[in-house]
């Protein structure tokens, strides 16, 4: 057995999961009273989402469906990073909202600062776009999972992956 154990933190999601909540907000958005005649067009290609409506009230109102589809299927709202609201013309506004799809240098050197200066023994190492953590102990693994969920300043959906 192994002295060592390991884990290793990405982000990772389903795609088709995003794809099925972004269809069932599409639907709904088409029903419900205060949409249903905005002409509101959703669109979602591969690591992009873009809303398109007559006011800011009607993007807030379908990201408030689409959050609820995302809850629904198990997915974190941290994979979208939403852009600014424009002005696209014809009084209809537009929303970008960039798929978080992997671990960035930027939040990957946090993580790893973050588990350095929480758990000594245990030693953080950024890999590509994850960061592998390697402790003698399982419950510091464990411990260090628990302490990236709950901290309000990871921007990111993490996944843990690989842990032996």
């Amino acid at each position: 057995m192994a002295s060592d154990h390991s884990m290793d933190i990405e982000v990772n999601f389903d795609f088709q999961e995003l794809r099925n909540a972004v269809d069932q907000t599409k639907r709904e958005a088409l029903i419900r009273f205060d949409l249903k005649d905005s002409n509101i067009e959703i669109e979602l290609n591969d690591d992009k989402l873009s809303i398109t409506a007559p006011s800011n009230i009607q993007i807030e109102s379908v990201f408030g469906i689409l959050g609820k589809k995302l809850l629904s299927r198990k997915l974190s709202h941290k994979i979208l990073d939403r852009q600014e609201v424009k002005e696209i013309g014809g009084m209809r506004v537009k929303q970008e909202i960039n798929l978080v799809k992997s671990l960035d240098q930027e939040n990957a050197k946090k993580i790893s600062k973050m588990i350095r200066e929480e758990f000594p023994k245990a030693k953080a190492s950024i890999q590509g776009d994850s960061v592998r953590v390697v402790s003698k102990s399982i419950d510091d693994l464990q411990a260090i999972m628990a302490m990236l969920k709950g901290d309000e300043n990871v921007n990111v959906p993490l996944d843990f992956t690989n842990f032996k």
